[in-house]
């Protein structure tokens, strides 16, 4: 009886705010040409997509008395951006409407940068545009670039204005030319939109500071501690080192305001209505500036209820299936990607074409890393068999390294399935991977260590991670080729377990930690910015006319994307694991269309026999070529994998 009530109300509802729609069009027709056939396009897509919105959005806020005028403001904002939206994106979104499965092609390969680090400004980033089709990139992730605080800003993610470049980085209208400039070079580009909470100085906070009752509204605002120790009893500490608990003091306003991760960084107040028009305004800005993907921050903290962890409650779901039902009528080819660095079973349910399309995969990339360290598979394998798997229509996106930590984001019931006990196994990951272990190759550092809790993550770029900054510090040839090998294995696993392969510039060139990070104070409290170093491009040059390990490291990284890309097999999410009991080796197959590939990877530093009679009963062929060596493998009988070995088996 409730659906069909709301699907009565939002019907009726539409069709009392259309006019307004017509009139808004007709108002604003002076600036912009519309064309008869884009209108009826507009109502047709609000006639689709209209009820989940409306639904979605009287869950959310069907309790306020004004629910209506609410709705009318979101329709205004909607029309508005839809009108400001150009030729050229109104085009893509027809052929993205037409093609929603665009980001699952095998062609798909991703990598994200700091515009400054890597390349000192936007100007200059457009220059390297054929630095990127050269590696064979389409999908291009640009760390924070709007106008942040000074100082200290979280690497950015304390937005003081979300329609303002940093000064320091180039202007809106240069982020629009690099986004067309990519979009010709095959290349979507991907922003972060930072929706759980502002910057201190954002024109909100500060409108708040002057004591403005509907701006205080728009924040988490308290006069004493009495509700925030009641909330804090059910949350958890997120930066401990930095400042205890999840709410600070202002002295101006005398209040303590919510802030989940900086003090500086203020939770908004989503159970406000005025706040999710406000952000869906500033979200619509960003697609108009060619932006594909937008990467939403920190999904799981955007809804506070007391007696909860406030973290990844329903309606943090609702509000984000309420911002996709939203763009899929005014921008329908911008592709949410859910940043939730949480436990796995909250990791996907995030993940849909309703909710997001795609999302970073963290329990992948702990469990690569915790596999190199044991040398074993179990855990990965135990991992992947239940995990991997995703709705249609949806993609994850594989990493080894980011901006942020790595955090140990396993199942416990996953490690103790395979005999493993979590607590004790990631006290033994973080002492590996900050070499303060017997035999570790890693020169990770600490980020975030809880003297109380003993929780702690891990910094470090992925070379120093994998053993090369030990093995050229020391001039060790042996060591330099297994880090080597361990490279090339990870990645070939990466770039083929189903989903889009993401790099973080820089690792293409295995750089190493940036320890003059140290010496900065904006920057010393935070170890992240160790893997966060600048491109020296002199150096790269150097290495590229060369031979030495960062020129293979990047033809190697070069060559398996270009073979992902020759691979229909590789497209999509769908995986089988093989050889489940091998301690030691990763097997997978992976198909499409009638085209299959198995891939095979030896974790372990030693040589590893495997008996390949089982690939018959999978229903391959007699005969499997390495696309990496090209030889060829019978399926009637053992072989063995060198170690770190990788390889894509296709049939011959």
């Amino acid at each position: 009886m409730l659906e069909f009530d709301l699907k009565y109300e939002a019907d009726r509802s539409l069709e009392r705010l259309r006019p307004i729609v017509h009139e808004r069009i007709r108002g604003s027709s002076g600036n912009h040409v519309v064309s008869h056939e884009s209108i009826e396009l507009l109502d047709a897509r609000f006639e689709r997509h209209w009820p989940r919105l409306f639904e979605l959005l009287y869950r959310i806020y069907g309790q306020h008395y004004d629910f209506f005028y609410h709705l009318t403001e979101i329709v205004k904002a909607m029309v508005d951006s839809w009108m400001e939206r150009s030729g050229e994106l109104r085009g893509l979104d027809l052929r993205r409407e037409n093609d929603p499965n665009w980001f699952q092609s095998e062609r798909m390969v991703g990598a994200s940068l700091y515009v400054d680090l890597f390349a000192g400004d936007i100007h200059r980033l457009r220059e390297k545009v054929p630095y990127f089709k050269e590696i064979g990139l389409t999908y291009l992730h640009l760390m924070p670039l709007f106008l942040a605080r000074e100082g200290n800003s979280d690497g950015g993610y304390a937005v003081s204005d979300y329609r303002s470049v940093d000064p320091k980085l180039g202007s809106m209208q240069e982020l629009r030319k690099l986004a067309t400039e990519l979009r010709i070079a095959g290349i979507s580009l991907v922003l972060d939109f930072v929706f759980n909470h502002t910057s201190d100085d954002h024109e909100w906070a500060l409108k708040a500071q002057e004591g403005e009752r509907a701006y205080q509204d728009y924040y988490y605002l308290f006069d004493d501690r009495t509700m925030p120790d009641r909330y804090e009893e059910t949350l958890r500490e997120i930066f401990p080192t930095i400042r205890r608990g999840n709410f600070s003091w202002h002295e101006s306003l005398q209040k303590w305001i919510w802030t989940s991760f900086n003090s500086f960084q203020w939770d908004l107040k989503y159970a406000n209505p005025e706040v999710f028009c406000a952000m869906a305004k500033e979200m619509l800005y960003l697609a108009n500036t060619g932006v594909e993907v937008l990467r939403l921050d920190a999904v799981a903290f955007i809804w506070k209820q007391m007696g909860t962890s406030c973290e990844n409650l329903p309606e943090a779901h609702l509000l984000i299936q309420a911002f996709n039902a939203l763009c899929r009528i005014v921008a329908p080819s911008l592709v949410f990607k859910s940043e939730a660095i949480v436990h796995p079973d909250d990791v996907v349910r995030y993940i849909s074409p309703e909710e997001c399309q795609i999302s970073y995969n963290p329990t992948l990339m702990a469990l690569l890393w915790e596999a190199l360290a044991t040398r074993e598979v179990k855990l990965l394998r135990q991992s992947l068999s239940h995990r991997q798997s995703l709705p249609a229509g949806s993609a994850w996106l594989n990493y080894l390294r980011c901006h942020d930590d790595i955090g140990w984001s396993f199942d416990n019931g996953d490690a103790w399935q395979v005999g493993i006990n979590p607590d004790d196994h990631r006290s033994f990951l973080n002492a590996f991977y900050t070499g303060q272990f017997e035999g570790s190759f890693s020169r990770g550092v600490p980020f975030q260590h809880n003297e109380e809790t003993g929780d702690m993550r891990v910094s470090g770029t992925m070379a120093s991670l994998i053993g090369m900054e030990q093995a050229i510090t020391q001039s060790d040839r042996r060591l330099t080729e297994m880090a080597l090998r361990r490279m090339r294995m990870v990645y070939g696993v990466l770039c083929s377990i189903g989903g889009i392969p993401m790099l973080f510039m820089g690792e293409e060139w295995a750089i190493f930690n940036d320890y003059s990070y140290l010496s900065d104070s904006d920057k010393s409290d935070d170890s992240r910015w160790i893997h966060r170093p600048s491109m020296d491009w002199s150096v790269i040059e150097d290495a590229a006319d060369g031979s030495d390990y960062r020129r293979y490291c990047f033809d190697m990284i070069c060559r398996i994307l270009y073979g992902r890309k020759q691979m229909p097999a590789l497209q999509g999410n769908q995986m089988e694991l093989l050889f489940t009991e091998h301690p030691h080796i990763l097997a997978y197959r992976r198909w499409e269309e009638g085209c299959q590939i198995v891939v095979l990877a030896n974790f372990s530093e030693k040589s590893q026999s495997i008996d390949l009679t089982d690939l018959r009963y999978a229903g391959l062929s007699h005969f499997m070529r390495d696309y990496f060596s090209e030889r060829v493998y019978s399926t009637s009988g053992t072989t063995s994998l060198a170690p770190y070995e990788l390889l894509w088996l296709e049939e011959h």
